[in-house]
């Protein structure tokens, strides 16, 4: 498969990360989001004091944490037909330069065309979120203590934006929590972790595929 039909692919469960990227000036993903020069350096000089709030969607198959007052919003994406499939997500800028977010999809392209594998899937989903975002690759981790598949992933732009990732592939959906700031100093590395261990997906079916053992 070429390169672009995996970043096309893959649009499909990172969309809200392209959306951020490519309409920084509204959330302020490495760059001033007003115009004014030096701006988001001064603003995002301290981290965001967040008021987190509980958020619990049954029927989407969570419950997490988030910053006050999220919003919901429907994207477009592309599948493997050339056609589109929407992704969902939530989204929150406490500050107005840093966002937290979730996406989800049930059955993502990125899953149906790795054949539902889950560290292919994962990766395939990693590189397009790298591609689609223009961001470069700090650390990434895979993670084995849960009962599904899923990876943390750190990565920077070009403008000093900070990009903090969680990919999770639960009961054949695709989950990806989302923490981008401005700069390097505005991330706050607590409330990372306090919003990505917040997430809790319901009813996890027994029967989904596995997390990668330790040492393979």
């Amino acid at each position: 498969m070429k390169r672009w039909q995996v970043i096309a692919l893959c649009a499909a469960v990172v969309a809200v990360a392209a959306y951020f990227y490519f309409y920084r000036g509204g959330f302020g993903f490495g760059g001033s989001h007003s115009g004014a020069p030096g701006q988001s350096e001064s603003a995002g000089a301290q981290p965001a004091k967040i008021q987190w709030q509980v958020i619990s969607r049954p029927e989407d198959g969570f419950r997490l944490e988030m910053p006050a007052d999220p919003k919901d919003l429907q994207v477009p994406a592309y599948n493997e037909m050339g056609g589109t499939e929407p992704v969902k997500m939530l989204f929150s800028s406490p500050d107005g330069d840093t966002t937290f977010a979730v996406t989800w999809q049930d059955n993502p392209p990125v899953a149906r065309v790795n054949n539902r594998v889950p560290d292919r899937t994962l990766d395939q989903a990693r590189d397009g979120m790298l591609a689609r975002t223009q961001t470069t690759l700090v650390s990434e981790s895979k993670l084995t203590t849960l009962p599904y598949p899923g990876r943390d992933i750190t990565a920077k732009n070009s403008e000093g934006g900070f990009l903090d990732a969680r990919m999770l592939y639960v009961n054949d959906r695709l989950y990806t929590l989302m923490a981008l700031f401005p700069t390097q100093s505005a991330r706050h590395e607590q409330d990372v972790i306090r919003f990505f261990n917040s997430f809790a997906p319901q009813r996890v079916s027994p029967t989904l595929p596995e997390a990668t053992p330790k040492g393979t």
